[in-house]
């Protein structure tokens, strides 16, 4: 669209001089070579998932903002039902959608979100090191159902599992990509900042993040997830200190993200059920109780590299997942968490512990990814991929979640981070295979992650 009439008159002229036809095949080609330019050897792929991962990264694209803010979803169905969008940039969302562009290799791309969260934090509240809620495209504050005081009592109304991922995603940006330039400038304002924030907001005596809401935005408390998250963001600071010769503030990072990995074994880790809690809930009187809800989210500990995935306590805490979060009784895939009524069926079977949430169902199959140590062990990761593409919309759409029982998408569709988290997997799964499946003549990977010719 032109912004004047000089400039509609001037692309009138041009479109009636090609045709239509003209610059439809232009913009064809243009895409096919953005989604095309890393060139993965997907040939140990189904077809399905080979093209829904194609599919993914272009519709990764069309939820990113030109100014940088990568938008959970667009679709507009959910205001009947919510009476808002997910027309926002939620950072733990954009985060990890950044993580698994920057995976596949978009730095153009990610980098104008890491500048977006940088203008984010160098104003405002922000400016002591946290993101809030959720922000518009133009970087403004969006709407929030978290208040700032309840019954009297002052409250930081965060989702601090944010915080840490942008920093998280960050480092794994640099690591990749190594634009010292870019570091720099991520550094003084971004990383110092919220590196020093996570540190510090932690409760002395257990070591653990203090009170926040959960990633579901429902629960007060300190959660698996969050603390994960945490100690993740601390260990990229460190990295990033590290990097440029801070030896006090990689001490002082360092020092917290153990304190956040003690606190989570001696206060998160449930020694009677052999797993992980979905949360531990402070009370005014001193006292903390344990959520024994069998949450999808206590993926985390391994995920983020808190514990390794064949550790015990993970191992407990993924079986625990798998065998009462998988709707059997309807068409498969993981639940959020026991109990879940968001979005639920009116006439809902108790069998069923919730509808499946794609993110969910992926996360199971990150776990026998990293795992796996013959490519046998990839068989389970593989048919949760396939149970992805069979969810999915003709067109390739990968909605919030799906009705249990008939499998139709619920709320919106796409969801920007079922998509971010397909990728990753797929991503993931081909890594796993190069180092699983090497050739008994030269050690080499059958298999590989990177660029392979058609």
């Amino acid at each position: 669209a032109g912004r004047d009439y000089e400039e509609v008159r001037r692309l009138n002229r041009m479109i009636r001089g090609h045709g239509p036809e003209y610059f439809m095949r232009r913009t064809v080609n243009y895409w096919r070579a953005w989604v095309n330019k890393e060139e993965f050897n997907l040939a140990a792929l189904p077809q399905g998932i080979a093209d829904l991962f194609k599919k993914s990264l272009l519709i990764l694209r069309t939820n990113i903002d030109a100014r940088g803010a990568i938008l959970a979803a667009n679709d507009s169905d959910i205001q009947h039902f919510a009476r808002d969008s997910y027309s926002y940039m939620w950072p733990r969302d954009g985060a990890l959608t950044a993580h698994a562009l920057d995976m596949a290799g978009y730095l153009d791309v990610t980098s104008h979100f890491f500048d977006f969260c940088l203008d984010i934090i160098g104003k405002g509240k922000e400016s002591v090191g946290y993101f809030l809620h959720k922000y518009n495209p133009d970087g403004s504050l969006g709407s929030s159902w978290h208040p700032w005081t309840l019954n009297n009592q002052r409250r930081l109304p965060i989702q601090e599992d944010g915080t840490g991922l942008v920093l998280w995603a960050l480092w794994f940006h640099f690591d990749k990509f190594r634009d010292i330039e870019f570091a720099v400038r991520q550094y003084e304002n971004v990383v110092i900042r919220c590196g020093d924030f996570l540190a510090s907001y932690r409760d002395p005596a257990t070591g653990l993040p203090l009170p926040s809401y959960d990633l579901w935005e429902e629960q007060w408390g300190i959660h698996t997830y969050t603390a994960s998250c945490v100690h993740a963001g601390l260990r990229a600071a460190r990295n990033f200190s590290n990097l440029f010769g801070d030896a006090k503030r990689v001490a002082i990072y360092s020092a917290a993200a153990d304190e956040v990995k003690r606190g989570m074994e001696t206060q998160l880790f449930n020694r009677n059920q052999g797993r992980f809690l979905k949360s531990v809930v402070p009370f005014p009187d001193g006292s903390i109780v344990g959520d024994l809800t069998v949450d999808a989210s206590m993926y985390a500990p391994f995920y983020f590299n808190v514990f390794e995935p064949d550790d015990e306590r993970v191992v407990g805490t993924m079986r625990a997942i798998e065998e009462r979060l998988t709707v059997n009784a309807g068409v498969g895939g993981i639940a959020r968490y026991e109990g879940d009524l968001y979005q639920r069926p009116a006439d809902r079977n108790e069998a069923v512990p919730g509808n499946p949430w794609f993110i969910c169902t992926l996360w199971l199959a990150q776990w026998h990814i990293a795992r796996a140590k013959e490519p046998s062990g990839l068989r389970s990761a593989l048919s949760l991929l396939e149970w992805a593409i069979s969810k999915a919309l003709p067109s390739g759409v990968l909605a919030e979640q799906v009705d249990p029982f008939t499998g139709q998408p619920l709320s919106v569709s796409p969801l920007t981070w079922s998509h971010a988290t397909f990728v990753t997997t797929v991503l993931e799964y081909l890594d796993r295979l190069g180092k699983t499946d090497a050739c008994p003549a030269c050690g080499s990977p059958m298999h590989t992650y990177g660029r392979g010719r058609k």
